[in-house]
């Protein structure tokens, strides 16, 4: 496909798995904390496993939450990645890079944390989950959750219903881990490299 891909490499967990997927699906990868070099590219992912506060306060540090909200890009925010994009997260009373007006919240009551395996997502014919039919299911990993606001796509439950999917402008971002969650995961992928 012939595009520049870059995965914004921080201090975060599972950044790799979200390369050796892309590169099952024929897309070669940059991993990089290089302003310049996330810039420059057509695609850019921002995925992570992590705790917010640390993650901000480096993210801060590093100016690196100057270059992801000022992209302009299609680029893909991918569980800690999303919760970060939104304007403020109860983990650790961290505010984020409001590029989404949503909060993110603990899942809270009787639920066990975190929620994890596969659930259900609602499918709406949007760019990122175009081909896909119900029943969809994807892998999640989460104590925080997004709430639902004006950016929700797409919807899962769990006791309470979030946002499983979020887009404004040239940003996305998905609760889920589509590196994890197989054939659905890919084409998933597959279809924002296609954006």
């Amino acid at each position: 496909m012939g595009q520049i891909v870059a995965i914004i490499k921080y201090n975060a967990g599972n950044i790799g798995s979200v390369a050796n997927v892309l590169q099952r699906i024929g897309i070669d990868a940059n991993i990089t904390d290089s302003p310049e070099e996330i810039r420059k590219a057509d695609k850019v992912i921002f995925p992570g496993v992590g705790e917010a506060g640390t993650t901000m306060k480096y993210l801060r540090e590093t100016s690196l939450d100057k270059v992801i909200s000022t992209l302009e890009q299609p680029t893909l925010g991918i569980c800690l990645g999303m919760q970060l994009m939104c304007s403020h997260s109860e983990e650790g009373d961290t505010p984020g890079l409001g590029i989404f007006k949503e909060k993110v919240k603990l899942f809270r009551g009787d639920l066990k944390v975190p929620h994890m395996g596969w659930n259900e997502i609602q499918i709406s014919q949007d760019n990122l989950l175009k081909g896909l039919r119900e029943p969809a299911y994807f892998y999640f990993v989460h104590s925080y959750y997004c709430e639902l606001g004006a950016d929700t796509q797409s919807v899962c439950e769990y006791e309470i219903p979030f946002s499983a999917y979020l887009q404004k402008d040239n940003f996305y971002a998905v609760q889920f881990h589509p590196e994890k969650s197989g054939p659905l995961g890919a084409v998933l992928l597959k279809n924002f490299i296609e954006l």
